[in-house]
């Protein structure tokens, strides 16, 4: 039998465990990792403490100290065990903000972002994704492919947790985010508002054969799963992206990058001929829309939307 006081430090580290775990809970809000960090403090979201590892000191993390203590915010130096049992995601990288909680939007207010840039609308919408990384890394793709918000489901989905701010590498602080409790009445409220809503799926047509450009809303379903039956529904259009190798799908991430990428291709304006050359190339952006649009008889059925889809 072990000896009673050998048990003390064990039942005091448990203590202090149970204790940092409450101070954690009690925080608003948490960004872990140096670049997470360092988008907060540029974006200007409130920050009350960045806390810092005795370990850490190399010169990505002695510029986040100068950013912090630019913006006012007190650094606090800790001993990195302490901070992994606070952590509430698997790598902080030496480096925790104790903000404020990043506030959500409406879906007006990301209709009226695309209005402030002068654009039209291109929305991404998740249906679903539970995976933090997977919605992590979408919010990271479409801001840098210039999306004007993304729109999360509240329930059975990965909200804007720690994890997912770091898996966005920071654009969590860049891009409007929306949480709706109804995906689909989300959809209908977009397309009364002018909106195209398009699908993926592997039902759908072909991507690079498909005419898409904004005012756009691309819903993206989980990877088991899919897209809901009542959002496929919704969808004005369903698109897939073909698929030359073995692998069957791709994760949700990557199929996102691929369509907005394209979706990106498509609004560049018509490319100049070299120079000399003869040829209709200016007639290409108009046969490629005019071969890209399914006529009303192969539209997908299940919308009236979908026969007068550009």
């Amino acid at each position: 039998m072990a000896h009673p006081d050998r048990q003390v430090p064990d039942r005091r580290r448990s203590d202090r465990r149970r204790s940092d775990r409450r101070v954690a809970a009690a925080e608003p809000d948490q960004v872990e990792g140096r670049r997470a960090v360092r988008e907060a403090l540029l974006a200007g979201r409130p920050v009350r403490k960045l806390l810092v590892a005795r370990a850490a000191h190399d010169r990505a993390v002695r510029e986040l100290v100068a950013l912090a203590r630019a913006r006012g915010v007190p650094v606090q130096v800790v001993e990195g065990r302490w901070l992994d049992r606070r952590a509430r995601t698997g790598a902080h990288q030496g480096v925790i903000a104790l903000a404020a909680v990043r506030p959500t939007v409406d879906l007006e207010a990301l209709l009226a972002a695309a209005a402030a840039r002068g654009e039209p609308p291109l929305l991404v919408l998740l249906d679903g994704i539970e995976d933090p990384q997977n919605t992590g890394a979408i919010i990271r793709v479409a801001e840098a492919a210039g999306a004007h918000g993304v729109v999360l489901r509240t329930r059975r989905a990965s909200g804007l947790t720690p994890a997912v701010a770091r898996a966005s590498a920071g654009a969590v602080e860049h891009l409007p985010v929306a949480q709706v409790a109804n995906l689909a009445q989300a959809i209908e409220r977009l397309q009364r508002a002018g909106v195209w809503v398009v699908g993926a799926d592997l039902r759908g047509e072909d991507l690079f054969r498909t005419h898409l450009v904004p005012p756009l809303a691309l819903v993206i379903g989980s990877e088991g799963r899919g897209l809901s039956r009542l959002v496929r529904e919704r969808c004005d259009r369903l698109v897939r992206i073909p698929m030359w190798g073995r692998v069957e799908s791709l994760n949700a991430a990557t199929a996102c990058a691929v369509l907005l990428y394209e979706i990106r291709r498509q609004m560049l304006p018509a490319p100049s001929p070299p120079p000399g050359a003869a040829g209709p190339v200016d007639a290409a952006p108009q046969d490629r829309a005019s071969a890209g649009r399914a006529p009303a008889d192969r539209a997908p059925q299940g919308h009236a939307r979908r026969a007068q889809f550009p």
